[in-house]
């Protein structure tokens, strides 16, 4: 705002209502230039299904490189990409055979260093994906460890004896069956909380942590920002191996029994470990993103550790636990997100979740609904992580057969479990053969919403999912109470609205948003000093504020900056 502008407005609201407001949520940054990653968009590309330079129907990293351009018009900070490293891909990546190079499959590491320097010139970070939990059967550490009981890497990994011709306890594994698996070269079980080809890493043993650690540093020294640790939770389990208790009676998607993880995930030694990337992460201006899947906000403030020195950015999936448009529900998730004691982190969708698309569309007004989602967790405070195609309206296209899942999840629990195939369909570019994917047959097929929903006709569209994205990307970036300001709820009865002020210093920005199918109508009145007005930065299907009241269609999204 001008000066002249923000005088009215300050008279208007007056100055003690400013500070009442702000004292509602946590202080704003003190340092603005400090903590890239507060204020950074970041990207989640899954490597496969991104852009295939080669033509095997496969994405890969010079198909990210020349997408970057793209990216940077967007208005994105980082990429994190998925596992690239080699591995025999049973959980396409997430099984890693070596986690100092790249897969043949996605390229080279001169591939890798050419991405990273190309990035760097559009002031793009890459972030990683670090398999922290467990490695591929086929690494050199887990075929040593196989080799007999006696060898070097023998205690890298959880080998337990039996219980006569049974596994050591009841424990199962997440993708089915016993969480153990026999090896006969050695007459032991060795535990693995995912697939039985990816074996839980022994975090007990100082060398796994070294060896791990030093991972970290060796992708810090080729221009890395940071890394998303997957599976954090999973890095410790009982050494008693206790039994884990029955939640209830009954059998899981998978046929086995409805566990509690009470003795295999989220033991307290994971923050040790957390404590320890993240001093070497501060060595870098290095960023950690943790897939933490935490039930309220004391877990959630676990993971951000003592004075902040664990994970930056631990992953707040609640958002994702939000399957229809529920202004109260939202509400509810933003304010414990803010009650945390560190900085917030906003998802609402990913590789392992159903695309945002379907979650709120209703099948009339997905577009709309899709602008709507994105106004909201692109303008509160924290830091977004995008999906691929979220901001084209992808939708996600499940199989219809089994011959045709390729995700394990899949192929094991059909008919109950499709797979994770239907959110990880080809990025869609163009509306020309395979949506400019790739000129050879792609590795799952493309969905028919291509012909519409891609990156070329949207560009042309000033009414599309992906040009409200840039408007909205551009805004933020260059707005200060977008940036920095202070998340304060307002009209917080309303059942059809979700609407806030973002406030710092002397700048101001309302954001109203309706969820409801009707055409809604909201005051901007603050008791009880009066009326407030906004002047529209962005807006859909009409909406508009006029004097203290903002008009909404039916999922219309209005934000504005406050004045007179």
């Amino acid at each position: 705002m001008k000066g002249t502008v923000l005088s009215v407005f300050l008279i208007a609201v007056s100055v003690a209502a400013m500070s009442a407001f702000a004292q509602k949520s946590p202080p704003a940054a003190a340092v603005e230039d400090r903590d890239w990653w507060k204020h950074a968009v970041f990207y989640e590309i899954y490597p496969r299904s991104f852009a295939d330079s080669n033509g095997d129907g496969v994405g890969d990293l010079n198909g990210i490189t020349s997408k970057l351009d793209y990216l940077k018009d967007l208005g994105v900070d980082a990429i994190w990409i998925t596992p690239c490293f080699p591995s025999p891909q049973v959980d396409f990546g997430y099984d890693v055979s070596d986690y100092e190079n790249i897969d043949p499959m996605y390229g080279t590491l001169a591939d890798f260093d050419e991405l990273a320097r190309e990035a760097k010139k559009r002031n793009i970070r890459i972030i990683l994906d670090f398999v922290v939990n467990h490695t591929s059967d086929q690494h050199p550490w887990f075929l040593d460890s196989k080799s007999s009981r006696t060898s070097a890497h023998r205690d890298w990994y959880i080998w337990r004896d039996g219980k006569g011709r049974q596994p050591p306890n009841n424990w199962v594994s997440i993708f089915g069956g016993s969480a153990w698996k026999f090896d006969p070269t050695t007459n032991q079980y060795y535990y693995h909380y995912f697939y039985a080809q990816q074996p839980d890493l022994n975090w007990r043993n100082p060398a796994v942590k070294d060896a791990m650690f030093d991972v970290t540093r060796f992708w810090y020294k080729r221009g890395v920002s940071g890394f998303r640790l997957d599976a954090v939770d999973t890095l410790f389990e009982d050494p008693n191996l206790t039994d884990n208790p029955i939640l209830r009676p009954g059998k899981n998607a998978f046929g086995d029994p409805i566990e509690q993880d009470k003795f295999n995930t989220k033991l307290p030694e994971v923050h040790q470990v957390l404590r320890g990337l993240r001093k070497i992460a501060d060595g870098y201006d290095a960023v950690l993103i943790g897939e933490t899947w935490t039930a309220d906000v004391a877990e959630l403030n676990q993971y951000y550790g003592k004075g902040n020195n664990e994970l930056q950015l631990p992953m707040d999936f609640l958002f994702t636990m939000v399957n229809k448009l529920s202004p109260a529900e939202f509400r509810k998730q933003i304010a414990e997100v803010n009650a945390a004691s560190g900085w917030p982190t906003f998802v609402i969708s990913n590789h392992d979740i159903v695309r945002s698309y379907d979650r709120y569309g209703d099948g009339q007004h997905n577009d709309q609904i899709a602008k709507l989602m994105a106004a909201l967790y692109l303008t509160l405070r924290g830091t977004p992580i995008m999906y691929y195609g979220e901001e084209i309206g992808m939708k996600t296209t499940p199989p219809t057969r089994k011959e045709d899942v390729k995700d394990p999840i899949g192929r094991t629990g059909w008919p109950k479990e499709k797979g994770r195939d239907g959110e990880r369909t080809p990025m869609q570019w163009d509306d020309s053969a395979n949506a400019g994917f790739t000129t050879g047959k792609p590795w799952l097929p493309v969905p028919p919403t291509y012909e519409t929903h891609n990156v070329a006709a949207e560009s042309k569209d000033p009414d599309s999912v992906l040009e409200f994205y840039k408007r909205v990307l551009r805004l933020r970036r260059t707005n200060p109470a977008l940036l920095y300001g202070n998340y304060t709820p307002i009209n917080e009865d309303n059942p059809n609205v979700l609407s806030y002020l973002r406030l710092y210093r002397n700048h101001g920005v309302v954001v109203a948003l309706n969820m409801a199918k009707t055409r809604q109508k909201i005051s901007l009145e603050l008791q009880p000093h009066g009326f407030i007005s906004a002047k529209k930065l962005i807006s859909t299907g009409g909406s508009a504020a006029h004097g203290g009241e903002v008009s909404l269609p039916p999922y219309g999204v209005f934000i504005g900056e406050l004045g007179k």
